[in-house]
C-alpha cells in the first residue's frame, strides 16, 4: 500500500461509521508513512517529556529523540523551563508547557497551547492534587515494535487477560469494558473498573474514584493513569520506524508517604513495573515481528475496544490536515 493509501484508510476513522477493524499491517512497516508521521505527527505535537521532579533542579536537563529530531528540555536558573533543538541553531526552538506536574514539549514554536485542552482532565482529576505529587519510582526503556503497536495497546485493557494474567488482570475485570470521550485532538479520557473498589486512601476520592482508574491520553504517545494514591506517567517516544524509546514513573502525594521507607517504596514500585513492561514488551515486540508477514492482514476490533479506533481518529487528524 502507498501513503496515500494508508492515509485514505485512516481518513475512514473520521467518518460517522468508522470501520471496526485495525490499521493495515503496513500501517506499522511502511517507511513512507513513517516519514508522514515525521514531519505530520512528531513535528506538531505535545509530547510528555517528563514529570518536574525529574526537572527541579536549576541545570536538570531531558533530552528525547523524537522521530530523529532530539532536543533538550531544561530548568532555568530563574526556575523557568526551556528546549532548545538538538539539530542546530537554525532550527527554532520547541514550545514548552508545565502543567499540574507534568512537562511537555512540542517541536513547532507556534503551536496552540496544550492547557486549555486538559482543562476538564484537571477537574475531574483535582481530587489527585496533582501538582503536589512527587516521583517515588521511574524507568527507561527501549522496545523493539512501532510507536502505534505500543499507543494502541496502551488504549485499551481488552488485552489484560492475555498479556497480563498474574498482574494487571488480578485488578481488572475479564475483558473489563472501557469508557472513552474525546475531549479534543490531543485529549482523550479512558475509564476502566477495578474488580473491586480501592481502599480508602490519603487522597480524598470519592467512591467512583476509587472503584475506576482514570486514564488520560495525550496524543500522540503519552497517558497518565490516576488511582488510588498514585498516578502512573508513560510516554513512547518513536527513535525509528521499529523502536521507541518508553519513559514513565510513579507519583504519590506527600500524605500518603508519611512514614514509609521511600527506598523500599521506590524498588517495590520498579520491580514491579518492570514486570508489567516485560509483558507488554514482549508482546508488542511479537506483533512487530509478525506484522510485515504476506499473511498478515486487518483485524475485527472488539465492542470492549473503542479507545483504539479513538486513537485511530486522532491519527488521521493528524496526517490529514496540513
Amino acid at each position: 500500500m502507498t501513503p496515500t493509501d494508508l492515509v485514505t484508510e485512516l481518513a475512514a476513522y473520521l467518518e460517522p461509521d468508522a470501520p471496526e477493524l485495525s490499521l493495515s499491517p503496513a500501517a506499522f512497516t511502511s517507511p513512507e508513512l513513517w516519514r508522514w508521521e515525521q514531519e505530520r505527527v512528531f513535528a506538531r505535537s505535545w509530547l510528555l517529556v517528563a514529570h518536574s521532579g525529574e526537572l527541579a533542579a536549576p541545570g536538570s536537563s531531558v533530552t528525547l529523540a523524537p522521530a530523529g529530531r532530539p532536543f533538550t528540555v531544561s530548568r532555568a536558573d530563574d526556575g523557568t523551563l526551556r528546549a532548545r533543538s538538538a539539530l542546530g541553531p537554525h532550527r527554532p526552538d520547541p514550545a514548552v508547557e508545565e502543567w499540574r506536574g507534568f512537562v511537555f514539549a512540542n517541536p513547532d514554536p507556534d503551536a496552540e497551547p496544550l492547557a486549555p485542552h486538559l482543562r476538564r482532565t484537571g477537574e475531574e482529576l483535582d481530587a489527585y492534587r496533582l501538582s503536589e505529587m512527587v516521583p517515588v519510582a521511574s524507568w527507561t526503556e527501549e522496545w523493539l515494535c512501532n510507536w502505534k503497536i505500543a499507543v494502541q495497546n496502551a488504549h485499551e485493557n481488552y488485552h489484560a487477560m492475555g498479556l497480563h494474567p498474574t498482574t494487571v488482570a488480578l485488578i481488572t475485570p475479564p475483558g473489563g469494558a472501557m469508557e472513552v470521550r474525546t475531549e479534543s485532538r490531543w485529549v482523550t479520557r479512558l475509564l476502566s473498573p477495578f474488580r473491586e473498589p480501592l481502599p480508602a486512601t490519603a487522597l480524598p476520592l470519592s467512591a467512583e474514584q476509587r472503584a475506576t482508574m482514570y486514564n488520560c491520553a495525550v496524543f500522540p504517545c503519552g497517558s497518565l493513569a490516576a488511582f488510588g494514591d498514585s498516578v502512573i506517567w508513560i510516554t513512547m517516544i518513536p527513535l525509528a520506524i521499529d523502536r521507541i524509546e518508553v519513559r514513565g514513573g510513579v507519583l504519590m502525594h506527600p500524605a500518603a508517604l508519611a512514614g514509609q521507607d521511600r527506598d523500599a517504596l521506590r524498588e517495590q514500585n520498579e520491580e514491579s513495573a518492570a514486570v508489567v513492561n516485560r509483558e507488554d514488551r514482549l508482546g508488542m515486540e511479537a506483533v512487530q515481528r509478525v506484522v510485515g508477514s504476506r499473511f498478515a492482514g486487518r483485524g475485527h476490533l472488539s465492542p470492549k475496544e473503542p479507545g483504539v479506533t479513538a486513537f485511530y481518529r486522532s491519527l488521521a487528524r493528524a496526517l490529514v490536515t496540513r
